[in-house]
């Protein structure tokens, strides 16, 4: 998983150093918003019902223009994912981190008005479970480095908008899912499921 990350931020990089002296085609930026997520539950011990959760995301961005209308966007972005559990014991948070890497077309459909889409690879970095009831707090951070419980690396898609009110300032909106499930064998501790997210952000163009 290490070696992956390090060759997608590599080839973030190199965009970044091709953008530097490359007069328009290609611009530099950064964005950051918040995910509104939850879980898609599989197969196996998972007959509880889960709520969404608030979180964010930041990070930064490449536009490499191809077409008048088409445009690649590869981004690199830090991602809190997750989703909330309450039964009549208390109430249970997972929140996990990542490093999500967007591999994005986008689409130019009206003047500002673009559709993004694309695959998406995630990169989990750490796992908090929290349980609160009436008596306390219970909370548990994990390293994923140090643990086999989930996939370290999962695949998903991407599809939403981006609005540009100029060339350098713009919103964004979209829903990205995971393609992969997050491990093979659910239980009532670590349940099998798919991370889904709403997300909404603002992004800066330099």
């Amino acid at each position: 998983m290490k070696k992956i990350l390090i060759l997608a931020m590599g080839l973030f990089i190199t965009g970044v150093a091709n953008a530097q002296s490359t007069d328009k085609a290609i611009r530099l930026g950064a964005k950051a918003g918040l995910n509104y997520s939850n879980i898609i539950k599989d197969d196996g011990n998972n007959d509880f019902k889960t709520d969404y959760l608030a979180g964010f995301h930041a990070g930064l961005t490449l536009d490499i223009k191809l077409l008048e209308n088409l445009a690649f966007t590869p981004e690199l972005l830090y991602s809190t994912k997750g989703y909330k559990s309450t039964s009549a014991f208390g109430e249970f948070t997972q929140r996990t981190s990542f490093i999500d890497v967007p591999i994005l077309a986008s689409i130019q459909l009206a003047q500002g008005l673009n559709l993004v889409a694309g695959p998406q690879v995630s990169f989990l970095l750490s796992t908090n479970n929290k349980f609160e009831n009436g008596f306390g707090t219970v909370e548990q951070q994990i390293v994923e480095d140090e643990s086999d419980r989930f996939k370290k690396s999962l695949v998903g898609g991407v599809i939403g908008f981006r609005y540009d009110f100029n060339n350098q300032v713009g919103i964004n909106g979209r829903y990205a899912l995971d393609f992969q499930k997050n491990n093979e064998n659910g239980s009532s501790t670590t349940p099998e499921f798919k991370n889904q997210v709403f997300q909404i952000g603002l992004g800066v163009k330099f």
